[in-house]
């Protein structure tokens, strides 16, 4: 039997089935214009309205929607008490309609707990969601250290440690405009910064798993001021976020010694910071693919959801 899960990210419209052992996800970028960073939430809710139904017709026209038996959406960016964003509205609404049509189960999950599940199907580490381990979500608009343990089916996520300001992607995405690179601009400063051999980086202070990111503009600007080489820029930037992400991770480490990390966002997918965090941590990663946005988490855990709810019965 499968599950759909639909997420209707800030800027991301996803929709994904999963039969408990492969899945296929269908997702599409929102549009945002040329010099700006990024989309105001009745805007990103209207052009998700707009996208929902072919992304629905991507996945019917490949029988994939065939025998669904329950349905998920992320409803909310984290599931924590005051955790919103309108712009889930649109797959919840649409989650709920299809559950009622089919006349199957629907289950509200969170956009965070979405990525640690697709990060875990995809990286061949299911068995975590069902012990504890660290999680780092790292995303256009998160950084944020995570241990993670079951909650019945789901997953429960305490943030432990992570950045007190701007996240590494809104510090990537920014560099990326100044550069004169399309927002969102992960993808583009990666490949940029694989033309620098550079070793600067400006060493954030760490402590208690967290740190700032906020005074890296000023830098990155000064970089520019002087003439720096923009591959040099961003390689600059992605050494400074790599090392902050990997002395707190160790640092998380020495606390909860013994338990397995896994690495899920976007921003995971860069290829600096999977450096990194593997040769030093030990990290997991989910593939590309579903380090970025996607739906695949909200369609695991409908299916792990569904299975728990008729076990009770």
């Amino acid at each position: 039997m499968k599950a759909l899960g639909l997420d209707t990210s800030n800027y991301t419209t996803s929709a994904a089935v999963f039969d408990g052992e492969t899945g296929e996800n269908r997702g599409r970028l929102l549009e945002v214009r040329p010099g700006q960073l990024g989309l105001r939430q009745s805007e990103a809710l209207f052009q998700h309205v707009k996208a929902l139904p072919e992304r629905m017709k991507e996945l019917r026209e490949t029988g994939l929607l065939e025998n669904v038996a329950a349905v998920a959406a992320s409803t909310r960016p984290r599931a924590v008490e005051g955790s919103y964003m309108p712009c889930f509205l649109a797959g919840e609404s649409l989650g709920r309609s299809v559950a009622e049509v089919l006349n199957v189960p629907f289950f509200a999950v969170s956009h965070q707990q979405g990525h640690l599940a697709a990060a875990a199907w995809s990286a061949g580490q299911m068995h975590l969601l069902d012990e504890p381990f660290l999680a780092w979500h790292l995303s256009g608009g998160t950084t944020e250290l995570l241990y993670a343990e079951p909650e019945g089916a789901n997953v429960k996520a305490q943030r432990i440690g992570g950045t007190t300001d701007i996240s590494a992607g809104q510090l990537i995405d920014r560099t990326g405009v100044l550069l004169g690179l399309s927002f969102p601009a992960g993808k583009a400063l990666d490949q940029l910064s694989e033309q620098s051999g550079s070793r600067d980086q400006f060493r954030v202070k760490v402590q208690d798993m967290a740190f700032s990111l906020s005074g890296m503009e000023n830098q990155v600007k000064a970089l520019m001021e002087k003439g720096r080489e923009p591959a040099d820029i961003a390689r600059f930037v992605l050494n400074t976020v790599s090392d902050a992400v990997c002395r707190a991770t160790v640092e998380a480490q020495d606390r909860f010694p013994g338990i397995p990390l896994l690495c899920s966002g976007g921003v995971a997918s860069n290829r600096r910071l999977r450096y990194v965090l593997s040769e030093f941590c030990q990290g997991m990663f989910a593939q590309p693919q579903y380090s970025t946005d996607n739906a695949m988490g909200a369609a695991i855990l409908a299916r792990r959801l569904m299975g728990a709810q008729r076990r009770d019965l």
